[in-house]
């Protein structure tokens, strides 16, 4: 994540239109000013919304759907077991038993 956001908005600090041979404005750093980095900006935060907005929905239809919870017994006895069919750690004594 970070990664991303750190390389789109480097294109708004080190763009030179000599090099790209493009019309988009130098960068910050190469007298361009703030134009190209805001827009880069602006993108970030439009992708930023819209995956927010898109793993909310998938999120809710899945909660719907399926539902997120296991049940309290299940819970109680542990995952490993309602999951995989046995206790990850046999001899471990729990503090709660049925």
């Amino acid at each position: 994540l970070a990664n991303g956001i750190w390389g789109t908005l480097a294109v708004g600090l080190f763009a030179v239109d000599k090099i790209t041979g493009t019309a988009t404005g130098n960068g910050l750093f190469f007298g361009g000013g703030f134009k190209l980095l805001g827009a880069q900006a602006i993108g970030v935060v439009a992708v930023g919304a819209f995956t927010f907005c898109a793993a909310l929905l998938v999120w809710f239809l899945i909660k719907q759907a399926l539902g997120l919870r296991v049940s309290r017994e299940e819970e109680i006895a542990g995952l490993d077991l309602g999951e995989h069919g046995s206790k990850a750690y046999p001899d471990f004594q729990g503090f709660l038993t049925k």
